[in-house]
C-alpha cells in the first residue's frame, strides 16, 4: 500500500503543470489577456517548480523525504484552491509558482525513495512503471481541464486540490534512519547527471512540452472545442501508459543510453511531421508516437542517473528532474512566435534539436563511463 502511494503521488507534478494546455483560450477570455500571455501560465508553473528543485533533492533529504513530501501535498491543496478563486491574472499566475514550488519537494524524493527499495536489474521497469503513472497524470490534465473549461476551467483546479488532499492522507513509507553526513549540494553534479541534463532538458522542450503548441495547431487546422482538444492531447499519454512496461524492458535489456537515443531520434520524426500532416488521425498517431519516444528518454535517463552512486542520489535526480522541466518552462516562449509565423517551422525546428542531441548522448555518455561496454569492464574488473 505504501509503495502504491509513492507511484500514485507520481502524477501530481504532471496534472498540474498540464491542466491549462487546452484551456488557454478561455483564461486568455476570463483574465483579458492573449493567448501568448495565457500560454505563460506554463511557464509560471514550470520555472519555480525547476529553479527550486535543482536543490529541493538534497533539502529534502536532510529534512527527511516522507516528511517533506506530506508537507508539500498540504501546501498543494491551498495553492490550487487559490488558483481556482483567482479573480486577477496576476494572482492565478502566482498561484501557479506556489504550486509548481510545492511540487518540487514531491517528484525528486518519490524517485529516489523507488530506487532505493528496487533491486539494479528491475530499475527500468519500476521506473517505466512510475513512468506510466505520470503519463495518467498528463493525459488527464489536458482533458479534465478542457472538459471543466466547457463550463468554468476554475473547477480544474477545485480537482487538482482533491487530489492533493487525498495524497496528504495517504500512507507514506517511513523515513530511514538520516546518513552520518548530510548531503551536500555539490554531490549531485558528477558529469552523467549533467550531460543527462542537457539531454532532457531538450527533449522536453522540443517533445513532451509541447501540448500547448499541438493544441494551437488542432484549433487551427481543425476548429476543434477545448473538450475535443484535450482529448486529442490524451494520445501522448495514453501511449506512455500503454508501453511503459516494454520501455522499461527496453532499458534493463538494452541499457538505457539506447532507449533514450531511440527516442529521440523516433522522437523528432514524430514531431516534425504534426506541423506537416494535414489529417486529424495522422496528427493524433503522430503525437501518440511522441508519448512512446518520452517515456523511451524518461526512463532511460533516469536508470542512468539513479543506476549510479547512492551518494548523493536524490540531489542528482532533483538536478535532472530540474533541467527536464526548466526545458519544458522555456517551450512556449521558444516555439509559440515562430509557431504563429509558420506552423510547419513550429513543429520542424524542435524535430531538428531533438536529432541533434542523440548524437550528443551518445558521445558524453559513453564516455563518461555508463555505456553497455563500459559496464561490462566494470563487472570483468
Amino acid at each position: 500500500m505504501r509503495r502504491a502511494a509513492l507511484y500514485v503521488g507520481g502524477l501530481l507534478g504532471p496534472f498540474g503543470a498540464g491542466v491549462v494546455s487546452s484551456m488557454l483560450p478561455e483564461l486568455a477570455r476570463t483574465f483579458d489577456v492573449s493567448q501568448s500571455s495565457a500560454a505563460t501560465s506554463l511557464t509560471a508553473y514550470l520555472l519555480p517548480f525547476a529553479l527550486v528543485m535543482l536543490v529541493s533533492g538534497t533539502l529534502g533529504e536532510r529534512w527527511g523525504p516522507m516528511r517533506t513530501i506530506r508537507v508539500a501535498y498540504a501546501g498543494y491543496v491551498v495553492v490550487a484552491l487559490l488558483a481556482a478563486l483567482a479573480p486577477w491574472f496576476w494572482l492565478f499566475q502566482v498561484s501557479r509558482g506556489l504550486q509548481g514550488v510545492a511540487n518540487a519537494f514531491t517528484t525528486p524524493l518519490l524517485l529516489t525513495k523507488l530506487a532505493s527499495v528496487t533491486p539494479k536489474e528491475r530499475l527500468g521497469r519500476t521506473l517505466g512503471l512510475y513512468g506510466a503513472v505520470q503519463s495518467i497524470g498528463q493525459t488527464s490534465a489536458p482533458l479534465i481541464g478542457g472538459l471543466a473549461a466547457e463550463s468554468s476551467w476554475r473547477w480544474a483546479f477545485v480537482g487538482i486540490a482533491a487530489v492533493a488532499a487525498v495524497l496528504t492522507a495517504s500512507p507514506l513509507p517511513p523515513d530511514e534512519r538520516a546518513a552520518e553526513q548530510a548531503p551536500r549540494l555539490r554531490d549531485a553534479w558528477r558529469p552523467v547527471v549533467v550531460w543527462s541534463g542537457v539531454v532532457i532538458f531538450v527533449a522536453w522542450a522540443c517533445l513532451a512540452g509541447l501540448p500547448f503548441l499541438v493544441a494551437f495547431r488542432v484549433d487551427d487546422a481543425f476548429a476543434l472545442g477545448p473538450g475535443a482538444r484535450g482529448l486529442v492531447l490524451t494520445a501522448f499519454g495514453l501511449a506512455g501508459i500503454v508501453t511503459a512496461r516494454l520501455v522499461g524492458s527496453v532499458a534493463d535489456r538494452f541499457g538505457p543510453r539506447l532507449a533514450v537515443c531511440a527516442g529521440l531520434l523516433l522522437g523528432a520524426v514524430a514531431v516534425a511531421s504534426i506541423g506537416l500532416v494535414a489529417a486529424l488521425p495522422l496528427v493524433v498517431l503522430a503525437w501518440a508516437v511522441g508519448g512512446l519516444c518520452g517515456q523511451l528518454v524518461l526512463v532511460g535517463v533516469n536508470a542512468l542517473v539513479l543506476g549510479g552512486e547512492a551518494n548523493g542520489r536524490g540531489g542528482a535526480i532533483s538536478v535532472v528532474t530540474a533541467l527536464r522541466f526548466l526545458g519544458m518552462s522555456a517551450s512556449p516562449a521558444a516555439f509559440t512566435d515562430l509557431y504563429r509565423h509558420s506552423a510547419v517551422w513550429g513543429f520542424l525546428l524542435p524535430g531538428v534539436l531533438l536529432a541533434a542531441t542523440a548524437p550528443l548522448l551518445a558521445h558524453r555518455i559513453f564516455r563518461s563511463g555508463t555505456g553497455p561496454r563500459a559496464r561490462l569492464r566494470h563487472s570483468r574488473g
